[in-house]
């Protein structure tokens, strides 16, 4: 019995540590998962505020990426 209650002490154990470290990595990954949208967030709105200040020349990237990008799907 005792070589039983020993196994189950152990496998308690790391039962906990894997809970544990799965609640550190879930803590983590919501931490990264926030500053993802805070960079999307800024990168977004210095876009808009290059468009705004440069309309003619976010124009002219605009077509030549468009034409740059249906030459490469097109495939020619």
């Amino acid at each position: 019995m005792e070589t039983i209650d020993k196994a189950a002490s152990s496998a308690h154990e790391t039962v906990d540590k894997i809970a544990n470290a799965t609640t550190h990595a879930a803590e983590a990954l919501g931490d990264k998962g926030q500053q993802l949208k805070n960079a999307e967030q800024q990168l977004l709105e210095n876009c808009r505020c290059y468009v705004r200040d440069n309309p003619i020349t976010s124009l002219g990237i605009a077509v030549a990426t468009g034409f740059l990008l249906s030459r490469v799907i097109s495939g020619r």
